[in-house]
């Protein structure tokens, strides 16, 4: 496997079974929940922070975010080079530039990769 983190980060995996609703299949009905594993693929992650919710969260602010990744919208994208270099710009700002209200700074500044919250202008230089 070809991992760009590798050994620097810790990595577990949930595996969910799910039965059928006993009535058919509901169009919006969650189907029940049978079992449920943790398990660690590499590294020594604590089984307590094993889920998907911080993913789901992710994915929720992206698609919120960034148009161009929802479906049946206008801004829908259709060009990949353009999808790539819109997704790479919102990444880019989500991170450093937007301040986050859980932790009243930027990702960047969290991780004590910048000292201070970017503007558009220093984004873009940095681009550049």
């Amino acid at each position: 496997m070809n991992y760009h983190v590798g050994a620097r980060s810790d990595y577990g995996i949930i595996k969910k079974e799910f039965g059928y609703h006993p009535e058919g299949q509901r169009h919006y009905a969650p189907p029940a929940l049978i079992k449920s594993e943790k398990g660690v693929v590499f590294g020594d992650p604590e089984p307590d922070r094993i889920g998907t919710s911080r993913v789901e969260r992710w994915n929720l602010s992206l698609r919120m975010g960034l148009k161009r990744t929802s479906r049946l919208t206008v801004a829908f994208s259709k060009c990949w080079d353009n999808h790539k270099a819109a997704l790479a710009l919102w990444i880019a700002y989500y991170n450093f530039c937007k301040r986050h209200r859980t932790v009243k700074m930027t990702p960047a500044m969290a991780s004590e990769i910048t000292r201070r919250p970017w503007t558009m202008r220093d984004l873009m230089a940095a681009g550049a």
